[in-house]
């Protein structure tokens, strides 16, 4: 059993989207729920996390709407104004709709690279937390320390790293690709039990032609980490086809993880997900779910 625990769809006439500019041609283009599904069927994955990709209420309802004329989408991340006053309020209409599950502002977006610590914010982390909804981090370099905060000032919510917090492969800060940078930050937020964090992302931070062997001392890390209860697999599609495709994604992470025990596998592939987002196991994978001693059939 696999759960991508991490997609997009967009619809460019909606409007939202001022990020696809012209010259991202790899991802200026509609992406809806039919032209992912094949890739579904293939790579056996049964469920999917779908994920905002605008800073809109409207999206949100626009995405909720898609998943449920699916069969796959299990659960919905979106958008609401974490500054707004009526935001609990908004939160509870969302939660009205069974796969809403948590919320992902665009802070990589967003000017104030300390916004994750401004006081305006508490009563929305906490409104989170109350409801066992999930937060989603979705930083760069810039905001790091920022985030570092926020986790250790709201120790009950449930915070999900996006993109192992997009690592700056590509341009080699201190001549190792980031790394020196971001392994004693990964591990400051790993040792706060409350943040899991999804691979997903990283290929979209390499060079172009990346293989596993760029991005493997990376995902070695977050294994160390993290251990296996808190890291997810996700393809970050469509983004994914700025520098990979679906299938080959899948194929690089099963090479990393055939020396990982078989309980480890089914959990990074699945059952982590699962349990964070409160996705039900189809009763043909339920011993992938409560036989972790079995190798799964995936």
């Amino acid at each position: 059993m696999r759960i991508d625990a991490h997609h997009h769809f967009w619809t460019r006439s909606h409007g939202f989207y001022e990020w696809l500019t012209p010259d991202l041609a790899a991802l200026n283009h509609d992406f809806k729920p039919t032209d992912l599904a094949p890739a579904l069927t293939v790579c056996q994955v049964e469920a999917t996390v779908l994920v905002q990709a605008a800073p809109y209420a409207q999206e949100t309802d626009i995405l909720l709407a898609q998943a449920a004329q699916t069969n796959f989408v299990k659960a919905v991340v979106g958008w609401a104004d974490m500054e707004s006053a009526t935001f609990a309020q908004e939160i509870e209409r969302l939660r009205a709709h069974p796969l809403f599950k948590g919320v992902r502002p665009m802070v990589q977006d967003i000017e104030d690279a300390n916004w994750l610590t401004k006081p305006i914010l508490t009563p929305a982390f906490e409104c989170l937390s109350e409801k066992g909804l999930v937060f989603e981090a979705l930083v760069r370099p810039p905001q790091w320390k920022a985030l570092l905060e926020c986790v250790k000032s709201h120790p009950t919510l449930s915070i999900v790293l996006d993109h192992a917090a997009k690592p700056a492969i590509n341009n080699g800060l201190n001549g190792d690709g980031g790394f020196s940078d971001w392994a004693p930050m990964i591990d400051q937020l790993a040792a706060n039990k409350h943040v899991s964090c999804k691979l997903s992302g990283l290929l979209t931070e390499a060079l172009p032609g990346a293989g596993l062997g760029d991005i493997k001392p990376y995902l070695d890390h977050l294994y160390a980490s993290f251990g296996p209860d808190r890291l997810m697999w996700g393809s970050d599609w469509p983004v994914l086809n700025m520098n990979g495709e679906y299938t080959a994604w899948i194929d690089m992470m099963e090479s990393w993880l055939e020396d990982k025990p078989a309980d480890a596998r089914t959990k990074i592939w699945a059952t982590n997900a699962a349990r964070q987002y409160d996705i039900a196991v189809s009763p043909n994978n339920q011993h992938s779910k409560n036989q972790s001693s079995e190798v799964p059939s995936w």
